[in-house]
């Protein structure tokens, strides 16, 4: 099962958003924006104060008993919502409006990625231009997408051990890249299919376009 997340920031940043079969989340104004979209979240989180009275009603109507968190508390809008999606026997979770806006927003979203990955989900974050997934040591297969050129790879652990890149324009050979390095920023897939592995650590992997 797939859950995806709207969070709230600036719309110009938000890809188009697909009202299909799965299910959706909304989180502060994530939720107003959804239902301006046509899109009927099944639950929403937040504190709301980034919206105003009346679009506050709007959402109160639709959701009478919509609890509004404090703005003052220990956790992020975001991260009481994932931890709803992660209570729910899930596999995959995209998280829309998490980045473009505040970068410690931006930072609070990737934490929550590795959050999900020690309970094996995989989450995405998704804009306009760009995505980013994070993976355990393993092997990967990569396909090139024609909205997306570029792809780089990040360690999130101190390092990643035997990271091998192949059918990339610049590949890799058992590589240690430790935390800091820029080796693996803009390659590009030189086939329709790539692929990625490494034997220990944490690798993000951004997908992005000019």
């Amino acid at each position: 099962m797939k859950i995806n997340i709207l969070a709230g920031a600036p719309q110009s940043t938000i890809p188009p958003l697909q009202d299909g079969e799965t299910k959706w989340i909304g989180v502060d104004r994530g939720v107003y924006t959804l239902m301006e979209q046509g899109i009927m979240p099944i639950q929403a989180f937040g504190d709301f104060d980034s919206l105003t009275e009346l679009e506050l009603k709007h959402i109160q109507d639709v959701f009478p008993e919509l609890k509004v968190y404090p703005a003052e508390k220990d956790e992020t809008d975001l991260e009481i919502a994932v931890n709803w999606a992660l209570n729910q026997e899930i596999e995959e979770i995209d998280i829309y409006g998490a980045t473009g806006g505040r970068l410690d927003h931006m930072f609070g979203g990737i934490s929550l990625i590795y959050k999900a990955l020690q309970k094996n989900v995989r989450v995405r974050l998704i804009d306009k231009q760009n995505t980013l997934t994070m993976y355990k040591e393993g092997t990967y297969n990569i396909k090139a997408h024609s909205l997306y050129k570029y792809i780089s790879f990040v360690p999130f652990s101190l390092e990643v051990e035997n990271l091998t890149l192949k059918g990339f324009k610049y590949p890799l050979h058992k590589r240690c890249v430790p935390v800091g390095s820029t080796l693996c920023i803009s390659n590009e897939l030189i086939q329709q299919n790539g692929t990625f592995s490494f034997t220990k650590g944490i690798l993000m992997m951004i997908r992005s376009n000019d």
